[in-house]
């Protein structure tokens, strides 16, 4: 009775520890992305070609947001954007491996007497406070008091098991550092946390059940562990994601074979540099001084490894590159999201960013298509105009696949600013799918209805309505500026265009009137088509107007909306 007892205690509170602990790393994690987000994009997105200002930006940006995968997802995104080659991004991902580590180093601090208080204060801030940025610096206190009192809580269920000799006698066999790796890895692999791993060794060497070298060979496994989350999540993501995914796997799995034939030296290494406990001996002083230890190794690993393999980062691109070629593009395709991830949804800041970008990328297949109507509708074959309509297609799927994933940033907590950007990122998109619309359905009719009335349109008025619809082309070139670069000089260039724009719509409408009255045969129905024609180039230029509005009013909106932070804070 007294075995099963203890058998209980010790995986309850083994389990239940780790389900605090995980469950507070996951609220923590995400009140970072929340608070961090906007502030680290903008770091990433200034990266210079200097692959040691990458390294140094990842593992900054990884300490503070507390997620390699995220910092990986962003360079994902700058590639696709071609903002960022695939070897710069490389410094970045080895960067974030650094940044990972600070989780180690957090727990190694001795904290479970202030988990509770923690906790308590966070919980406060989260439950009682109206400010959204104050609620998530609750959620971010409340997480980490989770993980430490998570810690204590496995500790203490730990303790028995220094008595208890089956227990000792296996651990014996971790001191075997390949099968410590392998021990690591495997239950890295299975709870997909290296956090989580690295606490528990950290427990466990804090009770004296483990030997420092096991500890490390331990620590090394969860680091090949890690990249199994990486390969999940590359699954049907682009080439680009997947190339990242095996650079993370590649430097990870090297490094550890690296390293495991000078894992005692290392163990030595780090005691040294470690600071030491005063008034304790033997086991006693080797237990609380392992902690720290093993999380000076883990970082340490990962920062040797770092300048090992940094000076390689063009030919570890190119082996990558040539490991996943680039897919041939198959005719008929379905078009695919290229910027909108699912890793960055709970990171509503950073995929509202995403989202802007895919929005331009359907801002490039609208205007696309508005280049090819001109030549179609003047004086194409029916081929020629379906064509044209069956463009569209992919604007219709890629709209769908934006509203659907802005669907599912709705459903997290965002902040004021993040809603406004929600609400116009949507107007923007449905206004170009309206744009869309007007080629595929409207000017397309125009067309078939010029070829089966026989119209033919003269090349005096077709170079009248080719320079009112370049005029419109210009507005469009200037507005997948502003989008792209959420830049509002370029909206307000598409705003002062609007009286060039109509005074050209004028002079078309003025010159196909004075063509009315020419002797040319079928001059009625010529004259129909053609105003339509201008008509609805007129109507593509209003939704390109809106736009433009919705991005300057955007731009405008997050300037005074972090002009009120400043002011908040300085008060």
């Amino acid at each position: 009775m007294t075995a099963e007892l203890s058998h209980f205690n010790l995986w309850t509170g083994l389990l239940g520890g780790l389900a605090l602990f995980l469950f507070g790393m996951d609220l923590l994690t995400r009140a970072l992305k929340v608070v961090a987000g906007d502030g680290m994009k903008n770091i990433l997105a200034k990266l210079t070609g200097n692959r040691f200002m990458g390294a140094f930006t990842g593992a900054t940006v990884t300490a503070v947001i507390n997620s390699s995968s995220v910092t990986t997802v962003l360079m994902v995104g700058f590639i696709s954007a071609g903002l960022m080659s695939m070897s710069q991004a490389i410094s970045v991902i080895m960067g974030a491996n650094i940044g990972s580590t600070m989780t180690a180093q957090i727990l190694a601090f001795k904290v479970t007497k202030v988990a509770l208080p923690m906790i308590t204060v966070g919980f406060g801030f989260w439950f009682l406070s109206k400010n959204e940025k104050l609620k998530q610096y609750g959620a971010m206190v409340m997480g980490l008091g989770l993980v430490f009192y998570g810690m204590g809580v496995m500790s203490d269920s730990m303790r028995p098991l220094r008595s208890y000799q089956p227990f000792l006698d296996l651990m014996v066999n971790m001191d075997n550092r390949v099968l410590g790796i392998l021990v690591g890895a495997a239950f890295t692999a299975i709870i997909q946390s290296a956090a989580a791993t690295t606490g528990i060794v950290i427990v466990m060497a804090g009770q004296g059940l483990i030997t420092l070298p096991a500890a490390i060979a331990i620590a090394f496994g969860a680091n090949i562990g890690t990249c199994a989350t990486a390969g999940l999540a590359c699954i049907g993501k682009p080439r680009e994601a997947v190339r990242a995914a095996v650079v993370h796997v590649l430097f990870n799995i090297v490094g550890v074979l690296i390293w495991v034939a000078f894992l005692p030296e290392l163990a030595e290494f780090v005691k040294v540099i470690s600071p030491t406990v005063s008034g304790l001996s033997g086991a006693e002083k080797a237990a609380a001084e392992a902690p720290r230890q093993i999380a000076n190794a883990h970082t340490i690993f990962n920062i040797a490894n770092t300048f090992i393999f940094i000076g390689f980062t063009t030919q570890i691109a190119r082996l990558v590159e040539w490991l996943i070629p680039d897919k041939p593009i198959e005719e008929g395709a379905v078009i695919e999201p290229r910027y909108l991830d699912e890793e960055l949804i709970s990171t509503p800041s950073l995929a509202l960013d995403r989202v802007r970008m895919e929005v331009g990328r359907l801002g490039e297949l609208v205007n696309f298509m508005f280049q090819k109507i001109l030549p179609a509708v003047l004086s194409g074959t029916r081929y020629d105009l379906q064509a044209v309509a069956d463009m569209d297609d992919d604007v219709d799927i890629l709209h769908r696949h934006i509203i659907g994933y802005l669907r599912k940033i709705g459903l997290e907590r965002l902040t004021e600013e993040q809603t406004g950007k929600f609400v116009n990122l949507m107007e923007v998109a449905n206004n170009f799918e309206s744009a869309g619309d007007i080629i595929e359905t409207d000017l397309v009719r125009v067309g078939i209805e010029r070829i089966d009335e026989k119209v033919t349109i003269g090349d005096e008025t077709a170079r009248v309505i080719s320079k009112f619809h370049q005029a419109i082309a210009e507005s469009q070139d200037n507005i997948l500026l502003a989008v792209f670069g959420d830049d509002a000089s370029a909206a307000e260039r598409v705003l002062t265009q609007k009286d060039i724009i109509s005074m050209l719509a004028d002079d078309a409408e003025a010159h196909c009137a004075q063509r009315l009255i020419s002797d040319d045969p079928n001059r009625v129905g010529t004259y129909n088509r053609e105003m339509e024609i201008i008509e609805n180039f007129k109507r593509v230029y209003y939704f390109t107007k809106r736009i433009a509005k919705a991005v300057e009013f955007g731009s405008k909106a997050e300037t005074a909306t972090g002009a009120a932070d400043e002011e908040q804070a300085v008060a």
